[in-house]
């Protein structure tokens, strides 16, 4: 690889994708709309993908429609890719369940988008992402926009050698429209990673009228439960697979990439958790901090479902006392976030005495710096930190806002991993 572009994370995902892609269901919706373009432009001139041809791109009536298109295409053998966020993420939903369910390897990339809740709203954040935990879908996230042209294919790879889909995606706007100058993954790079056997497997399980096979039926409670638990042997071996498949990347780019991503002291006391561009403003933090001396770490989460306690404490310093962790969602009436109660689960699971916080950030795009993730390891030092904070606004309503600290001097370089 030594191509070198300046393009956003949009045209990063729709660049991977397309290498993959047979067929592209579609349908625009802000800020996802540009993945679909490119797709669209591409295939246009001619472009082939790493099979030999051009994606064949179909644009549906609705997120919906797309959705149908999308599990159709996969029943039918063709490797499928859609591209959304927000509202017609929702609408994804129910086919999510079933091509998670079937086994089938689509991967959804999505430019992940604040939720119609109480108001509108067309900017960034991890609420229409987080609604899918429970469809069975694996998510892999990714900060900046290379990490987006790193990443992506570790979806495509790892749905189809672990025959489960795929929500890769990546912060509205601040990553899918931010403009990086990127190194390139050229195609034939990504040709020689694709599993053939697991490929053939796929084109063998596809719906073909001189082998018919019932798929899809209604069950009743004699079997329904078990089966629902005989998929569990995919979840359990995905980690490692795209664990595996990050060490590839790796060697290619030379960027070091791992289903949790840790940097800072190796001997950290207090450490940030967190996912999506967040994970790089506590990086610039965490870079200055441990300059003055401060035992502090961050750990960017890229592979977010299944969650995988082994490779996380692999990379959690032994030393650690507290943990903060900050979602780009809000649930609530909820406990905690997401993310937050995944990682209180991990703790106790693992035996470790930590303790741990959670809080919020970044929600409809509202801009999280250096200086407001500062304040988070300054109240992990407390004999009682808040639980439940919000940082990068003043909420003088339920006050759980921590102040912004003083401007740091920055050191932008060295963002990706």
């Amino acid at each position: 690889m030594s191509k070198f572009k300046t393009m956003d994370g949009n045209e990063a995902a729709g660049w991977i994708s397309y290498a993959f892609t047979e067929v592209a269901a579609i349908y625009p919706i802000t800020p996802s709309s540009p993945m679909a373009e490119h797709v669209d432009d591409w295939q246009a001139a001619g472009l082939k993908n790493i099979f030999g041809n051009t994606v064949k791109v179909i644009e549906m009536q609705s997120e919906a429609g797309a959705a149908g298109a999308f599990h159709g295409s996969l029943q039918a053998g063709a490797l499928t890719s859609t591209y959304t966020a927000s509202q017609g993420f929702l609408l994804m939903i129910p086919t999510m369940y079933k091509v998670a369910g079937e086994l089938l390897p689509g991967v959804f990339h999505v430019a992940a988008r604040a939720l119609a809740n109480h108001a509108l709203s067309i900017f960034g954040d991890h609420q229409d992402v987080m609604s899918a935990r429970a469809t069975g879908c694996c998510l892999l996230a990714e900060s900046n926009v290379q990490e987006v042209m790193d990443l992506s294919a570790v979806a495509h790879l790892s749905a189809l050698k672990g025959s489960l889909p795929f929500i890769n995606f990546f912060d509205g706007f601040r990553t899918s429209h931010e403009i990086q100058k990127v190194e390139v993954m050229e195609f034939d790079k990504l040709k020689g990673l694709v599993d053939t056997e697991a490929l053939q497997n796929f084109r063998n399980r596809a719906l073909n009228p001189d082998a018919p096979v019932i798929r899809g039926t209604a069950e009743n409670p004699d079997i329904y439960f078990q089966h629902c638990e005989a998929n569990n042997k995919y979840y359990d071996a995905m980690p490692d697979i795209v664990a595996d498949y990050m060490a590839k990347i790796s060697e290619i780019t030379g960027r070091t990439y791992k289903p949790f991503n840790y940097y800072g002291a190796e001997d950290a006391e207090y450490v940030i958790v967190s996912m999506g561009s967040l994970s790089d403003v506590a990086y610039q933090a965490v870079k200055y901090l441990n300059k003055t001396g401060e035992k502090v770490g961050v750990i960017n989460v890229h592979l977010y479902r299944p969650f995988s306690a082994k490779h996380l404490q692999a990379v959690l310093p032994k030393t650690v006392r507290k943990i903060a962790v900050i979602d780009r969602t809000k649930e609530p009436g909820a406990m905690g976030e997401p993310l937050y109660l995944d990682m209180v689960n991990f703790a106790k699971e693992a035996g470790l005495n930590v303790d741990i916080i959670g809080g919020r950030a970044g929600l409809g795009s509202k801009d999280v710096l250096p200086e407001d993730i500062h304040p988070v390891f300054a109240e992990l030092k407390k004999e009682h930190p808040l639980n439940g904070f919000t940082i990068g606004i003043v909420d003088d309503v339920t006050n759980l806002s921590l102040p912004r600290a003083d401007k740091m001097p920055m050191d932008t370089t060295g963002l990706t991993s």
